[in-house]
């Protein structure tokens, strides 16, 4: 019946959890493992992974004006450094899939881990003659490649291997990303003032990333891959409007989160704001997005329909980003916890219309990759509308009528998205 909630969504961290694996022939079993010990390592391991998935933003982020003075970076490369591991969240997603049934998502997860350390190592170095530029560009390019075939393979992971404990695990991993957020705004700028160089406080995040590609490596290595095939058939989501509206839902959404990740400590900074005092109140406002995270789904798959919801959080993640920009500094902690509380809930409810939106995990996985392709590769131009409107004018207002203009759109197509209703 409309607006009952079946069985299988009464854990909504567990519904958002989609397995990018379910269409492959035949069907891949879970990790071998030898124990309950070695499971509870394996949740482990998955959630240190989700703990490293975010702090490529915001570490850059909270160290911008230091590293874009001292590199003698053009306003160019600015733009490309914040929008372009964004794009390419949506440029790779695809690609995980194919690489899981070659090599097996344990291993893929394992190299995916591997190069966001080799990235991260990269990042900063100084190339003699040619400055930081071409390594900031290469190193930046890896962690977003890197961070895309994680962000597809690791929820399937979760749902495979932790069926009796979905709602845990599911809530573990998500706020392990938030967490990520949070730690690399919070403390980058302080490694900054401790060490007196951005290389290192940027060198920093390398570290926790080799020590989960180490953990994980016995894992990996231990398993064995036969070779799978895409099973053919199925809902055409490409083809179907509400699809659509979900994943259009799913680009706004997106253009907001990544910029705030990629521009409000800079933004704070632009207004006086220090940097030790940036970097805490984006930190709180990350914080909230975990507590908006944890209680939007539950909310969501209670009501009728998710118009009211989908709205309401729109609003609030535009209107907190606007007043972040034009709101009196006095009162900057309430505009930057309004965005928070509400861009945590904003994200958590546009995932978890990937399930109230189907019927099935095959037709879920075919709408998680159309959101995650589009959504991330198209929602990339959030950050990059955002440079290129700072280097013109010389300020973010710009930025924030844009993100009242973004606010209201997610609000449109969030009512929309959120009529109770199936694809297929």
């Amino acid at each position: 019946m409309p607006g009952s909630a079946p069985e299988s969504r009464r854990e909504p961290w567990a519904d958002s959890l989609v397995d990018a694996e379910i269409d492959d022939v035949p069907a891949v079993g879970p990790t071998v493992l030898g124990s309950r010990r070695a499971l509870a390592y394996l949740g482990v391991c998955l959630v240190l992974i989700g703990l490293n998935l975010r702090s490529v933003f915001s570490s850059f982020a909270a160290v911008l004006p230091e590293v874009t003075a001292d590199a003698g970076l053009p306003g160019w490369a600015v733009v490309v450094l914040t929008t372009a591991p964004v794009t390419l969240l949506g440029v790779f997603a695809p690609l995980a899939p194919v690489l899981a049934r070659r090599f097996g998502a344990e291993r893929v997860l394992l190299g995916a881990m591997a190069v966001l350390t080799g990235g991260l190592l990269l990042r900063p170095l100084e190339a003699p003659g040619v400055g930081h530029l071409p390594a900031l560009l290469a190193g930046t390019a890896a962690c977003g490649a890197a961070i895309s075939l994680c962000n597809v393979l690791l929820p399937g992971l979760v749902k495979r291997d932790f069926p009796h404990r979905l709602g845990l695990m599911g809530g573990l991993y998500t706020t392990a990303i938030c967490a990520s957020a949070a730690l690399g705004a919070g403390f980058t700028y302080p490694l900054f003032k401790a060490t007196g160089q951005w290389t290192a406080a940027l060198w920093f995040w390398a570290l926790p990333a080799a020590v989960v590609a180490l953990l994980f490596l016995p894992v990996a290595l231990r398993q064995r891959h036969g070779r799978q095939h895409a099973a053919a058939g199925g809902v055409n989501v490409w083809r179907s409007a509400i699809a659509w509206q979900v994943t259009i839902f799913m680009v706004l959404q997106a253009m907001m989160s990544f910029s705030v990740f990629a521009w409000l400590a800079p933004i704070l900074r632009e207004r006086g704001v220090d940097g030790n005092t940036a970097g805490l109140i984006v930190s709180a406002s990350i914080l909230l997005q975990m507590l908006g995270s944890l209680f939007a789904p539950a909310l969501a798959a209670r009501l009728r329909d998710q118009r009211a919801i989908n709205v309401v959080v729109a609003l609030m993640t535009g209107g907190g980003f606007a007043l972040s920009i034009f709101g009196p500094l006095d009162l900057v902690w309430l505009w930057t916890g309004l965005l928070g509380l509400g861009q945590g809930s904003l994200t958590a409810v546009a995932l978890t219309m990937i399930m109230l939106r189907t019927r099935d995990g095959h037709t879920a996985a075919h709408l998680s990759g159309m959101m995650q392709g589009v959504g991330y590769g198209v929602g990339s131009v959030g950050t990059l509308l955002v440079g290129q409107l700072h280097q013109s004018t010389g300020t973010f207002a710009a930025a924030g009528v844009l993100f009242l203009g973004v606010g209201t759109l997610a609000a449109v197509f969030g009512y929309r998205a959120g009529k109770d209703r199936f694809i297929g």
